[in-house]
């Protein structure tokens, strides 16, 4: 009996053992997952084929994964669910915006049950003051603009550190405290900050395509936007909203210039390709991050001009530190040709292949796409279309990236393959027209964004 009685006891604290390690494995898990950067810390500086019916929604409804897909991410993994790279300081506004409350509009891709931001200081030499800071579900648009005014019941104040105000030294960036909202898929949110002293220059993304809005004073908590009078075209200091989602799967990073940024797309109708990505990928509760800097390169630095550091520098920056990132989508390289008048497209291609090394560094899958043609573009020449030819030969090669969206073939005219076809042309010759941005959204693969043997470099 007194062994039986020893042995039922070892039992016993073999389990209580085995409950505290789960514990602990448990708590490391969060950590992991990002919930200790909520804290507020600061810190310084397819392959041409068409769409697939990937049978996810009738998937779903049978209560399991969609067959290729990864399984949901853990109930405590953020994700991203929108994003803008920082470009360089607004022209302007060389000590910042003081006593104005800057109330930036966004559109969500997937939603969730809370919610953080990430703030950016990047391109300022002077400490940056954030007096109060909102978040808030918007109305949407309101007469072919975005609207200020917020759904009542959703305004939440934001903390950082648990404090309602904080400092950005130079260079550096900050992520809030998370807070409980119910944010919407493909729906808008209203982050509202107040910066009540003067600073230095803003850190800023151009071409926002988006209307937001700037008010004088502490506006923060204001439901209607009758205070936001003055309407403005750009995001100012906010780089990154992530949500928590227990059914998300990742997020997807679209990273290129100005046609990956949605340049000459419809203002306010969000008919950037990404977004239309974004559509297609919600049922699979993906979140879609747009990373796309007018004028940007692969090799040369332009953030004097609000055209961005390099791809090769900010890659990982604003690919590899976005949260919950699975997969990269790179459009990138005609900005070398066009605007740095590199005639070398093994320079191009290096830099592009530089970027998958950086990528399968940190186990994320890169999709390439071939350079779109710009034929009736002012930069176009013999030479410049030649070099765009041959950086297009090395991509499908299968040499730069671990498959290929070939948005050269979805985009050129078959009459004139060096130019736009004139549906999918805005008017310039180089930038697609919503016509255009929607092929692409449509045109990739997404059977390529699953896991797969990475490329052989």
């Amino acid at each position: 009996m007194t062994r039986h009685r020893g042995f039922a006891l070892l039992g016993a604290l073999v389990g209580v053992v085995a409950l505290v390690c789960g514990a602990i494995i448990a708590g490391y898990g969060l950590l992991e997952n990002g919930l200790s950067t909520a804290s507020g810390t600061t810190s310084g500086p397819g392959t041409g084929r068409g769409s697939p019916a990937d049978g996810s929604r009738d998937a779903r409804a049978q209560g399991r994964t969609p067959v290729g897909r990864a399984a949901p991410a853990s109930a405590d993994a953020w994700t991203g669910t929108w994003a803008a790279a920082p470009a360089g300081a607004e022209p302007g506004a060389p000590i910042g915006h003081p006593g104005r409350s800057i109330r930036n509009v966004v559109h969500t891709s997937i939603g969730g049950t809370s919610v953080r931001i990430t703030l950016s200081n990047l391109y300022s030499p002077s400490a940056l003051l954030i007096g109060r800071a909102s978040v808030a579900v918007g109305q949407g648009s309101r007469g072919g603009a975005s609207s200020a005014e917020a759904v009542a019941g959703t305004m939440r104040q934001l903390t950082f550190g648990r404090g309602p105000a904080v400092t950005l030294p130079p260079g550096g960036q900050i992520t809030s405290d998370p807070v409980p909202l119910r944010v919407p898929y493909g729906g808008d949110l209203l982050v509202t900050l107040y910066t009540p002293t003067p600073s230095g220059p803003v850190t800023y993304h151009p071409h926002a395509l988006q209307t937001s809005y700037l008010a004088t004073g502490d506006r923060t908590q204001d439901l209607d936007g009758a205070a936001y009078t003055e309407p403005t075209t750009v995001w100012r200091y906010l780089t990154a909203v992530d949500v928590l989602n227990r059914e998300a799967r990742g997020a997807i990073v679209t990273f290129g210039d100005s046609i990956t940024d949605g340049l000459r797309s419809s203002q306010d109708a969000n008919r950037r390709w990404p977004d239309i990505l974004a559509a297609r990928l919600r049922d699979q509760h993906i979140g879609v991050l747009n990373e796309g800097i007018s004028g940007n390169r692969v090799l040369w630095d332009a953030a004097g001009h609000g055209n961005g550091a390099s791809g090769v520098a900010r890659f990982r920056r604003d690919v590899l530190g976005r949260a919950g990132v699975k997969t990269v989508v790179i459009d990138l390289g005609i900005n070398d040709i066009l605007r740095s008048g590199e005639t070398d497209p093994a320079r191009i291609t290096a830099g592009l292949t530089e970027l998958t090394r950086q990528a399968h560094a940190r186990g994320v899958r890169v999709i390439g796409s071939t350079l779109t043609p710009f034929g009736a573009h002012r930069g176009y020449n013999a030479v410049t279309e030649s070099v765009r030819d041959r950086v297009n030969e090395e991509i499908r090669s299968g040499r730069v990236f671990d498959d290929v969206v070939d948005f050269d073939r979805a985009l050129r005219d078959p009459y004139a393959p060096d130019r736009l076809r004139p549906v999918y042309d805005s008017g310039d010759g180089l930038h697609p027209s919503d016509a255009g941005y929607r092929a692409m959204g449509r045109y990739l693969d997404l059977q390529a964004l699953d896991d797969k043997a990475p490329a052989q470099l």
